[in-house]
């Protein structure tokens, strides 16, 4: 019994480093992380956008851009 439970064992612990070795090293390292990444960066624009408008800081914010672009121009 003892022997079996140490041979499944060094089974998993092998199959889990051949795993690991693989998702760092071989083709599927980055497999699912663009969705995770991308999820966040969208979470963190929305939550800009809803602090700017609760905050009334969008016409302050489009004068500002708009007088930078008139002193750019010259217009």
């Amino acid at each position: 019994m003892t022997k079996d439970w140490k041979l499944r064992a060094t089974v998993r612990v092998e199959t889990w480093a051949s795993t690991v070795s693989d998702r760092m090293h071989g083709r599927k390292r980055d497999a699912g992380a663009g969705f995770v990444e991308y999820a966040g960066l969208m979470i963190i624009i929305a939550g800009i956008f809803t602090l700017i408008d609760s905050l009334g800081l969008d016409g302050l914010i489009s004068t500002a851009i708009l007088n930078a672009v008139q002193d750019v121009i010259g217009g």
